[in-house]
């Protein structure tokens, strides 16, 4: 700050000039030259950050300096630390913007994922703890499915992360600590068509104990985006839909000592399982293993070889043939985001009947399993080895899971409808539907009450009204009116065949002028959109 823009006024009756504990010398620090002391008064309503206004925390400004100074050391500020409160309509429209991600997926990486897993075993080894099961074989994911630079929306990431969260377990108050909570992260990213997404200084100043769930919860965004695009990449006659593996594992296993049932006795499970289908024929399920970290590549690889074994927890179809996607991703303080991928490849997976036909229904209501824990080998020499720890769908249970993932993906839209009793009559007693047919309320959870018309459709939904940066605003989370009464009353057939044939369509992501706000469609029929509240300020008050 040069000379003249620390000079106040030289009317000397605009100056305070007393004693003032706790200022430099006595004076107003960034005018110390100029001889300006605050008042009391001054000292307790006027405070300016130490990093912006380059002073003691203590050190004030008078009101008849502040006019001056103020420009000046919010400049400094802005150049410094950004703005921390950037009007609500930028904030908006940036969820829109386009942005690039890097995407990591090389033979380098999987030497590293090797080290890394070489480096555990011999930890394992050393501290007699039994060793882990991981995919037999790793390999890269071709540049023709995943380029290795891609194209990324925040409010798409945001969408993702809210649908494949609709039916995690994470309180009473599911609305906030389930599909809402995604929102948390609408300042927490920035970029720009020409540029890398990277955390914000809102995305870097966390608490602690908060980094490991930010990197964990957008890891999951970024993954599923990236899983949802190069399947659809390789399987372009097919939709991809994302299921939350340990709700759809629940209708067939007791994964925790609270379920009912034989214990599957092992902590390591993938996310999620991705399901590839057609209406009317045998489902593709790949099991998804996502992690996230705040620190380098090396973590990353170390996360790797973890998630390896979380995708080795679940066989479908003949033993080490189950193909698998492995994510990390990784969000520095000081870079940009990059996403690490690898994939298992294998011949299993897909859930045909012996007629070579699906024999699935999924019309019918969803039936609870009871299936033995644990992983068959093949014979070795004509003895059967005994069974390893993890979850195996064998042929005979291929209709019914894949009958389970169709329910347990109708029932996760319900649940981002906010319709308890519509996501209730898709889920098992284990899955939890009792949870979903007690008693809603809008202050404690999500409540299917209102509709919008949203790029020229109608939706069903909930909403939830919150303030960013001083005004509210209004998110609204649901799905198309009419696909939305097709599952409520059971239909998941048709309402699958309906966005299968719109999945190329359908899809869309645009600032709706009619709304006022950024508006997310997928191709399930999803919806997730966000405006200022009708009637409230456009800046903070």
């Amino acid at each position: 700050m040069s000379r003249a823009e620390r000079r106040p006024p030289s009317d000397a009756s605009h100056h305070v000039f007393q004693p003032a504990r706790g200022i430099v010398g006595g004076r107003c620090a960034p005018l110390v030259r100029a001889g300006c002391v605050p008042s009391r008064d001054q000292r307790r309503r006027i405070r300016f950050d130490r990093r912006a206004a380059g002073v003691r925390p203590c050190a004030l400004v008078c009101s008849a300096c502040l006019a001056r100074t103020f420009t000046v050391l919010a400049k400094r500020s802005y150049k410094l630390w950004g703005d921390p409160l950037k009007p609500v309509k930028k904030v908006l429209l940036d969820l829109v913007e386009t942005s690039n991600i890097s995407v990591r997926s090389s033979d380098e990486l999987i030497g590293k994922v090797e080290a890394a897993i070489a480096a555990d075993d011999k930890t394992r080894r050393e501290n007699k703890d039994e060793p882990l099961r991981r995919k037999p074989r790793l390999a890269t994911i071709p540049r023709a499915e995943l380029s290795r630079q891609m194209e990324v929306n925040l409010w798409d990431v945001l969408h993702t992360l809210g649908r494949a969260t609709a039916l995690s377990w994470r309180g009473a108050g599911r609305g906030l600590a389930e599909h809402w909570g995604s929102l948390k992260y609408n300042q927490a990213l920035e970029g720009g068509a020409d540029s890398f997404l990277s955390l914000t200084e809102e995305g870097r100043q966390i608490a602690d104990q908060y980094k490991n769930l930010q990197s964990g919860e957008l890891g999951v965004g970024f993954a599923l985006t990236l899983a949802k695009h190069l399947l659809g990449q390789r399987f372009p006659e097919h939709s991809v839909t994302i299921v939350p593996a340990d709700t759809a594992l629940r209708a067939g296993w007791a994964l925790t000592s609270r379920d009912k049932g034989h214990k599957v006795k092992y902590r390591y499970r993938p996310q999620y399982f991705a399901e590839v289908w057609r209406p009317g024929e045998p489902s593709l399920v790949i099991p998804v293993a996502s992690k996230g970290n705040h620190s380098n590549a090396v973590t990353s690889a170390g996360q790797l070889a973890s998630a390896s074994v979380h995708a080795e927890a679940v066989h479908i179809g003949e033993w080490n043939e189950t193909p698998s996607l492995l994510f990390s991703t990784e969000l520095p303080t000081d870079g940009t985001v990059t996403v690490h991928a690898l994939q298992a490849p294998g011949r299993g997976g897909w859930l045909t009947a012996p007629s070579g036909k699906s024999e699935a229904n999924l019309d019918a209501e969803p039936v609870q399993e009871n299936v033995m824990p644990g992983i068959q080998p093949p014979r070795e020499g004509g003895v059967i080895p005994e069974a390893v720890s993890g979850c195996h769908v064998t042929p005979e249970y291929y209709t019914w899971f894949q009958e389970t993932l169709g329910h347990t993906a109708a029932a996760g839209l319900m649940a981002f409808t906010g319709s308890g009793k519509a996501t209730a009559r898709h889920l098992t007693e284990r899955q939890g539907y009792k949870r979903f047919q007690g008693f809603e309320h809008a202050a404690s959870g999500s409540v299917q009450d209102i509709s919008h018309e949203l790029l020229g459709d109608t939706y069903a939904g909930t909403d939830h009204v919150f303030r960013l940066n001083g005004p509210r605003v209004e998110a609204f989370s649901g799905v198309d009116a009419k696909l939305f009464r097709l599952i409520s009353e059971g239909g998941v057939e048709e309402y699958r065949a309906i966005v299968h044939t719109t999945r190329h369509t359908r899809p869309r992501l645009a600032w709706d002028k009619k709304w006022g706000g950024p508006v997310s469609i997928h191709p399930d029929g999803s919806v997730l959109a966000i405006r200022l509240l009708p009637g409230e300020r456009r800046s903070r008050r």
